[in-house]
């Protein structure tokens, strides 16, 4: 503002004594700048030829302003002026990523089974990014406090549970059956929010999951991959990411998603290390370090970590920065497809045969999941608008 001021002095007001204006032009410029409507004040009603100079100083003014808005953000408003073409390319990014992800993810857990060591490998790659990202202030780094710290740390637990419990069921089942079962996160939003939260969660929500709980039902018992190490890993995962979801709104008041998310990251890495190495260090160490890069050779085992680390990463951030911009609805929606996009997308690379009944229970368990999810969205909406009735 006291650049643009100075800039608006320069070009409208050049300094004289005998101007009447002298007094004033700070109020002016500020008003001018911030589009309000000039009030004539003391020093402006002795001014000579009022109205006329008037206009000229608002026309060369909203010229300026013009000027100085074109040179300085040219990007920021062509997103501005597209608002849904950028929140599509975000949504398009998120799902895509996502699944380029868990494709990537189950190709290398074809020779190297160890979801621990590639929890720490994905988490390690991220803080990596984080950290260059930091380096250059992109963005700037939040300080780390001990109150921001006692936030964190529930949170990381949870995600770094959660992200250990996915590894371990995409690589001992399908990943198509493991986002089926993922489906259910919503059951266990509503079981968390009755039973552990004390809110009333309503009859419709309840009634609207019956067909996510049967359809997962039907796809476990018909799942050619199935076993119960999967599919117990993958439902821990969701009471994982539930709890997550819990614990996190407290911090994320008081601190943006990308730093957010980098600090999760790195916090949860140091939680999977000790898993990590107690689990399958010996292992590792032994034979299977030495095997894996056998199959493939050391650089593509290198690279392929990296470039999954690095997937992993970025369709995580891209989703909390896409959630950032979007209403609840958006939100449902966007979670729906991405769901839908990974498991469409991982059948038709792998080729997973599976059965009619197997096809049945996803299409159910994804389709209640929608219906859930816009019910929830409609809901939330309705609340906030009867807020603000009440307020007025």
């Amino acid at each position: 503002m006291d650049r643009c001021c100075a800039h608006l002095r320069l070009r409208c007001f050049p300094i004289s004594k005998e101007s009447p204006l002298q007094f004033h032009r700070p109020a002016l410029l500020v008003r001018l700048a911030a589009g309000k409507s000039v009030i004539p004040g003391p020093g402006l009603t002795d001014f000579p030829g009022k109205k006329s100079s008037l206009r000229l100083v608002c026309s060369r003014a909203a010229a300026a302003a013009a000027e100085e808005r074109d040179h300085n953000s040219g990007a920021s408003s062509f997103l501005d002026q597209y608002p849904a073409l950028t929140t599509g390319s975000l949504f398009l990014s998120w799902s895509l990523l996502n699944a380029v992800f868990n494709v990537l993810n189950k190709q290398v857990f074809h020779y190297f089974p160890y979801p621990c060591t590639m929890s720490v490998i994905h988490l390690a790659v991220g803080v990596t990014y984080c950290s260059v990202c930091w380096a250059f202030g992109m963005p700037k780094r939040v300080p780390l406090s001990k109150e921001l710290m006692r936030l964190l740390l529930p949170v990381s637990f949870c995600h770094a549970l959660g992200h250990i419990m996915t590894n371990i069921s995409s690589s001992t089942v399908a990943v198509s059956f493991t986002h089926t079962v993922k489906a259910l996160e919503p059951f266990f939003n509503a079981s968390a929010s009755q039973f552990l939260l004390g809110q009333s969660v309503p009859f419709a929500l309840w009634l609207s999951l019956i067909p996510v709980v049967a359809g997962v039902s039907l796809a476990s018992l018909t799942e050619v991959s199935f076993n119960w190490k999967g599919f117990l890993s993958a439902m821990t995962s969701n009471a994982a990411y539930t709890y997550r979801n819990i614990v996190s709104k407290e911090a994320m008041a008081t601190i943006d998603s990308t730093n957010l998310y980098a600090y999760i990251s790195l916090i949860s890495l140091f939680m999977c290390i000790p898993p990590a190495l107690l689990i399958e260090g010996p292992s590792l160490v032994k034979h299977g370090l030495a095997t894996s890069v056998a199959k493939v050779g050391i650089r593509k085992f290198v690279a392929d970590l990296i470039v999954v680390g690095v997937f992993y990463h970025l369709y995580n951030q891209v989703g909390n920065n896409t959630l950032e911009r979007v209403a609840p609805l958006s939100h449902a929606v966007g979670n729906v497809l991405k769901r839908v996009v990974v498991i469409v997308f991982s059948i038709l690379v792998f080729g997973n045969r599976i059965t009619k009944q197997t096809a049945v229970g996803t299409t159910m368990a994804i389709g209640g999941v929608a219906f859930y999810s816009f019910a929830k969205a409609k809901l939330d909406e309705m609340k906030q608008r009867a807020l603000l009735n009440q307020k007025h």
